[in-house]
C-alpha cells in the first residue's frame, strides 16, 4: 500500500512539472491563438508619438465594455487590462522580436531585418503622421518665410551653420538651438533618411525623448528650431509657424497622398495570428471611435 502511495505521488509530480513546462515559457499570454489562456492583459510598447492615442483608445475600450466577456462570449470574464509603454520604435520592434509585448507601436516603417528576425510578421497601418520643421512664432526665420527646401533645412540641422546669421545675415546672431527626437525614435530615421541623407545632424542638436516634449521645448524657445509631429504641432498651431518643404505644405490632403515629402506611417507590428482578445481591440482601433480619437489627436486615419 505504502509503494502505491509513492507511486502516485511521484506521477502527481511528474504531471505538474509537465503541466508548468507547458505554460512557463515566459511568454505573455496571447489569448486563445495558441492555446494559452488569457489572463486580460494586452501589452503595447514602442514608439511615444502612437502611445497617447493608443492609451486613449484602450481607455475607451476598457471604460464601454468593463470585463472581456462583454468583448466576446467566448473570452473570461476578466478586467480589461491593456499596458502601453513607450522606448522609441526600435524597442517596439524588438519587444515583438523578444516576445515581451503582444504589439509593437512604430512611428515608421518596419526595417528589413525587423521583419526577418518576427516570426511570422504581421503589420497593421492605423493612420499617417509627417513631421512639420517647425519654429516658435516670435522666430525671425519664421516672421520672414513660410517655406525652405530640403538643402537649406540640412543645412540649418547640420554642423554647417552654428548661428541664425550663418544661415541668413538677414537674421540675428543669436545662436540656433536645434531640437531632434532621440536616435532610437522613429521619427529620427524618418528625418535622418528623407532630409539629412548621409550628412550626420549637427552634435549640439538636443536629443527630446517623445515628440511632445520636443513642441513643449519649441513652444518655449523663439530660438529653437525642430522637426514637429504633424499631430503634436496641429496642437499648438497657434504658438508655431510651420514651413513649406521645397514649396509643398504640410496639408493633410499633401500628407496623405504623399506629395508632402517628411511622412511616415502608424503601424502596429506582431508575430503570428491574433488571438480573439487581440482582434476584438485591433477592430475597435479600426471602428468608428477608434478613428475618430486618431483624427482628434492630429492624425490622419488609414481607412
Amino acid at each position: 500500500m505504502q509503494r502505491k502511495t509513492v507511486l502516485l505521488v511521484i506521477c502527481s509530480m511528474l504531471l505538474a512539472l509537465s503541466l508548468m513546462a507547458g505554460c512557463g515559457n515566459g511568454e505573455p499570454a496571447a489569448g486563445d491563438a495558441d492555446g494559452m489562456e488569457f489572463d486580460g492583459e494586452l501589452f503595447f510598447t514602442g514608439s511615444s508619438t502612437l502611445a497617447p492615442t493608443i492609451s486613449q483608445i484602450a481607455d475607451t475600450f476598457q471604460n464601454e465594455y468593463g470585463t472581456w466577456d462583454q468583448v466576446d462570449d467566448s473570452l473570461p470574464a476578466e478586467d480589461i487590462e491593456i499596458n502601453v509603454s513607450t522606448g522609441g520604435s526600435g524597442v517596439g520592434a524588438k519587444a515583438v522580436i523578444e516576445n515581451t509585448a503582444h504589439f509593437g507601436m512604430l512611428a515608421r516603417g518596419a526595417r528589413d531585418e525587423e521583419r526577418d528576425e518576427i516570426e511570422d510578421y504581421q503589420e497593421y497601418l492605423l493612420g499617417i503622421d509627417a513631421l512639420l520643421v517647425a519654429v516658435h512664432k516670435d522666430n525671425a526665420l519664421g516672421q520672414k518665410r513660410d517655406d525652405l527646401t530640403k538643402e537649406e533645412v540640412r543645412t540649418i540641422f547640420s554642423d554647417e551653420v552654428s548661428s541664425w546669421n550663418e544661415f541668413d545675415p538677414a537674421l540675428g546672431d543669436e545662436e540656433i538651438v536645434l531640437l531632434v527626437r532621440d536616435v532610437g525614435g522613429g521619427a529620427h530615421g524618418v528625418f535622418q533618411n528623407v532630409i539629412m541623407g548621409d550628412v550626420e545632424v549637427s552634435v549640439d542638436a538636443i536629443e527630446v525623448p517623445s515628440m511632445t516634449g520636443l513642441v513643449e521645448r519649441l513652444v518655449g524657445n523663439p530660438l529653437a528650431i525642430g522637426y514637429a509631429s504633424y499631430g503634436v504641432a496641429d496642437q499648438h498651431q497657434d504658438n508655431l509657424v510651420a514651413f513649406k518643404v521645397d514649396g509643398i505644405e504640410p496639408s493633410a490632403e499633401n500628407i496623405l497622398d504623399g506629395t508632402y515629402p517628411i511622412s511616415r506611417p502608424l503601424v502596429l507590428v506582431r508575430s503570428g495570428e491574433l488571438s480573439t482578445a487581440e482582434e476584438a481591440f485591433l477592430d475597435y482601433l479600426k471602428s468608428e471611435t477608434g478613428t475618430e480619437i486618431i483624427s482628434e489627436m492630429g492624425f490622419l486615419p488609414a481607412n
